[in-house]
């Protein structure tokens, strides 16, 4: 569901409202104090404030979203409402999402939310790792960018108290953000199947490793909770124009209270 488009929809569809009334109805109507304005013009200028503020918001500042699933443990849990900043890179009109402002670059290490670029009606989240021109590599599990390998230390075991899970945690550096991954040992070290994508000539996969190098334009994803997420790995590259935000802040976790305002 293209929410933004609804909202634009509502907005313009109240707002012509209100101008149809002002130019052409309010002028013809009798100057009778006791009568009531038709409930569409009553229901129209009630909400056309609302919608306005709620889409100017969402479109150009921040945006709210909801972790579905695990594949950004241990950063993000399933259940976290998270706010996404919509102009660390770039102011883009909504709705057609294009930009018309350049305000910064994304940066290896950051969360970001981005239209998955499979079906552009769903968002996905996961973690930058390639930016353009990147020859990112996966051995064994391992993570290296541009022949160096991403430095890691052992963080001891992270329990999933929802499916009784033990998995080995690890603090990883990607260039000057540090953050929490987990590997689990008994899966294996590549997922069973790539997808057919865009410059899927720029990458070599074996049954233990895969080699990509990023194309000008597009970022390379990877999820925190590396066995358990469908992510570049298998579905290719990421294009500038499909990212929405950085993420940065948890406001809410209903079954978590203690998870409001932490990120990393």
């Amino acid at each position: 569901m293209n929410f933004a488009l609804i909202l634009f929809l509502l907005l313009l569809l109240s707002g012509v409202v209100l101008l149809i009334n002002r130019l052409w109805l309010a002028p013809r109507r009798p100057a009778d104090a006791a009568a009531r304005d038709p409930w569409w013009l009553e229901y129209s200028r009630s909400f056309f404030p609302v919608i306005l503020i709620v889409f100017l918001l969402r479109s150009f500042i921040v945006e709210p979203f909801r972790i579905p699933s695990g594949s950004m443990l241990p950063t993000l849990f399933v259940g976290d409402f998270i706010l996404v900043n919509k102009f660390s890179y770039g102011i883009r009109l909504p709705v057609i999402n294009l930009k018309i402002l350049d305000v910064g670059k994304p940066r290896r290490g950051d969360v970001l939310v981005f239209r998955y670029p499979r079906d552009p009606s769903v968002d996905f989240i996961k973690r930058l790792v390639g930016l353009p021109g990147d020859k990112i590599s996966y051995v064994n599990k391992r993570l290296t960018i541009n022949g160096q390998p991403v430095s890691t230390e052992a963080q001891g075991d992270f329990v999933n108290r929802e499916r009784y899970q033990v998995t080995r945690q690890y603090r990883e550096q990607l260039g000057e953000q540090s953050h929490r991954i987990l590997i689990d040992d008994d899966a294996p070290a590549m997922p069973g199947f790539t997808e057919q994508f865009p410059h899927r000539e720029q990458c070599d996969y074996t049954l233990q490793s895969m080699s990509c190098t990023v194309p000008p334009g597009h970022y390379f994803m990877m999820g925190d909770n590396r066995d358990n997420s469908q992510d570049s790995r298998v579905w290719g590259f990421v294009r500038d124009e499909n990212i929405v935000g950085r993420a940065f802040f948890i406001w809410m976790n209903f079954g978590d209270l203690k998870r409001i305002g932490g990120f990393e």
